[in-house]
C-alpha cells in the first residue's frame, strides 16, 4: 500500500513536537494549497448546513444537487453522478451517489464511502444560535448536523474534488453513497445497497461512525473502528381494562398491571455474549480498569454465565452494556381523565440487541418475564438484524495510519455501537462496513448530536482532509513497494 507525502509530512511534524494533544495544537502550518483546501471544505460545509434536511422539509434533493454541481465543476461527469429519489410519507427524499472510476481493467472491487444527508430537526428557541445558520465561536462551528453527519458529507465530497484536481486515478472504483433518511427509517439506505455501483463493494467506510475523543485537557486521544451494531427494536406493552369512575376503585387497574410490567422488564437479564469485536473491547476495558473488574472480565470470557463475575462488572462504573442485550422502558401513556379509571395503559420498551440474537427471542423473553397473557406485546416496525463485520487487519492498519497522520500512536480499535447507523443496512446486505474518520470531540462536552448547540471543532475538521487523503490513497493508490 502507498503512503503519501502529505502523510509523511504530518507524521514528521507530529513526531518532532512529541505531542499527543488536540488536533488544533498539533496542526502544522498549512501551505497555500492546503489553506485553499480548508477554505473550500469549510465553504461547502457551511452551504449544506444551511439546508434544513430534517424530515418534512424536502431539502435532501436540494442538498444532493448542490453537491453534484460542485463535483461537476471539478470534472466529474453526469454519468458518474446519480440522485435517486423516493417518496416517503408524501415527501420526496433523495440519496446521492458519485462514482470515481478506477483504472480501466481493474479487477479490484469498489469501496463504498457512506454518510447521511438528513438531520434530526432543531428548534431555534432551544439553541443559543440559529441551528441552520452556522456560527463560529471559540474554535467551534455551531449548527445542526455539524457533527452528525454533514461534516462527513463535506469531507468526502471535498476529498473527491481535491483528488480529481490532482489527477489522481484510483486503482479501483471509489463510490460515495449518501442516504437521505438515516434518522427516520433508512429506506433510501436500503435502496443504496442495491445500486449497481455499490452492491459489489468489497466493504463500506462509514463517516458517520468515525469519531474519536480526548479528555477535558485535550489528552488521551482514542478512536474506534465501528465494526458492528446492536439491533434496535421497540415494543409496545399494553394493558386494557373496562375502566370506570375513580370514586369506585378496583384491584384490576390497567396502571397497576403496567406497574407490574415495569417491574418485570426491570428484572430482565439477558446473557452475556462475545464476538470478535466485543471480546477485544472487553479486554481493552479490563486493561484500563484493572483490579477485580479485570479479573471478572477474564472470568466471563472463559465462562459468560459466571454470576459473581457479572455482578462485579455491572456494579462497576465502567459501561459494559456492549456485552449483553438491554431492554428499558422509555415512554408511558395511560388514561383519559383524572376522575376515570384508565381503560388502557401502554408502556414503550426499547431494546438494543446483540448481533446474533433474534428479535423474536427477545420478545419471547419479555413475554416470559411479564407472565400475563392479558398484556399484549407488539413489535413496532420491522427491526433489521445486522451481522458483525469481520476483522480486516489490512484495512484496520490503513485506518490507523490515517489517524496517526494526525495523532501519532493514538489507540485505534474495532468497536460495536449500541446506536444505529446506515452501516447496519450495508452489513445486512452483505457489505462489511467499518467506521472511518478522526473528528476529535472532547468527552463528554462535545457529545451533542441530536441535542442542543451541536458543534464541530474546526481544526479537527480540517485535519480530516489529511485523514481522507492518506486513507484513500492508501486503499486505492498504486503499490509502490
Amino acid at each position: 500500500m502507498r503512503r503519501t507525502n502529505l502523510f509523511l509530512a504530518a507524521c514528521t511534524s507530529a513526531l518532532m513536537t512529541g505531542l499527543s494533544v488536540p488536533t488544533a495544537a498539533m496542526a502544522s502550518p498549512a501551505t497555500e494549497v492546503e489553506q485553499d483546501d480548508r477554505q473550500s471544505a469549510r465553504a461547502l460545509l457551511e452551504d449544506i448546513l444551511k439546508l434544513r434536511t430534517a424530515k418534512g422539509y424536502g431539502q435532501t434533493k436540494a442538498q444532493a444537487e448542490l453537491l453534484a454541481d460542485r463535483l461537476r465543476a471539478a470534472g466529474f461527469t453526469d454519468d458518474q453522478i446519480d440522485i435517486p429519489t423516493m417518496t416517503i410519507d408524501g415527501e420526496e427524499v433523495a440519496s446521492f451517489l458519485v462514482r470515481y472510476p478506477g483504472k480501466t481493467g481493474s479487477e479490484l472491487s469498489p469501496i463504498a464511502l457512506i454518510a447521511h444527508m438528513d438531520v434530526v430537526d432543531a428548534s431555534t428557541e432551544n439553541w443559543a444560535t440559529d441551528p441552520y445558520q452556522p456560527v463560529e465561536k471559540d474554535g467551534y462551528l455551531y449548527a445542526r448536523g455539524a457533527v452528525d453527519n454533514k461534516a462527513g458529507i463535506a469531507l468526502l465530497v471535498s476529498t473527491f474534488i481535491r483528488l480529481k484536481q490532482e489527477g489522481f486515478e484510483p486503482e479501483r472504483d471509489l463510490v460515495i453513497a449518501f442516504s437521505g433518511d438515516e434518522e427516520t427509517g433508512m429506506q433510501t439506505t436500503r435502496k443504496l445497497t442495491q445500486h449497481p455501483w455499490v452492491n459489489g463493494a468489497e466493504y463500506a467506510l462509514n463517516s458517520d461512525a468515525g469519531v474519536g475523543s480526548v479528555d477535558s485537557e485535550g489528552l488521551n486521544p482514542s478512536y474506534s473502528i465501528q465494526s458492528a451494531e446492536k439491533t434496535y427494536a421497540t415494543f409496545h406493552l399494553t394493558a386494557r381494562n373496562e375502566g370506570g369512575h375513580s370514586s369506585a376503585p378496583r384491584a384490576d387497574n390497567a396502571l397497576f398491571d403496567i406497574a407490574d410490567v415495569i417491574d418485570a422488564v426491570r428484572s430482565l437479564s439477558f446473557p452475556i455474549g462475545f464476538n470478535d469485536i466485543t471480546r477485544q473491547m472487553a479486554r481493552d476495558l479490563a486493561e484500563s480498569e484493572g483490579g477485580r473488574f479485570a479479573a471478572a472480565i477474564e472470568t466471563l470470557i472463559e465462562n459468560p454465565g459466571d454470576k459473581a463475575a457479572r455482578e462485579t462488572i455491572e456494579a462497576h462504573e465502567a459501561g459494559t452494556h456492549f456485552l449483553y442485550t438491554t431492554c428499558v422502558p422509555t415512554m408511558l401513556s395511560a388514561g383519559t381523565a383524572e376522575n376515570a379509571l384508565p381503560q388502557k395503559a401502554e408502556l414503550t420498551v426499547n431494546c438494543r440487541i446483540l448481533p446474533g440474537t433474534s428479535v423474536q427471542s427477545v420478545q419471547d423473553a419479555i413475554s416470559d418475564a411479564v407472565a400475563n397473557p392479558d398484556i399484549s406485546i407488539d413489535l413496532v416496525g420491522e427491526p433489521l438484524e445486522s451481522p458483525v463485520s469481520p476483522i480486516n487487519e489490512e484495512l484496520f492498519a490503513s485506518i490507523r495510519s490515517a489517524v496517526h497522520a494526525i495523532y501519532p500512536d493514538a489507540p485505534v480499535k474495532p468497536s460495536m455501537s449500541s446506536g444505529g447507523t446506515d452501516g447496519k443496512e450495508f452489513r445486512a446486505a452483505g457489505i462489511p462496513t467499518y467506521g472511518a474518520g478522526a473528528i476529535t470531540l472532547v468527552r463528554p462536552d462535545d457529545y451533542r448530536a441530536h441535542g442542543i448547540d451541536e458543534r464541530l471543532p474546526l481544526e479537527s475538521y480540517y485535519d480530516q482532509l489529511t485523514f481522507w487523503d492518506v486513507l484513500l490513497k492508501d486503499l486505492a493508490g498504486e503499490d509502490d513497494q
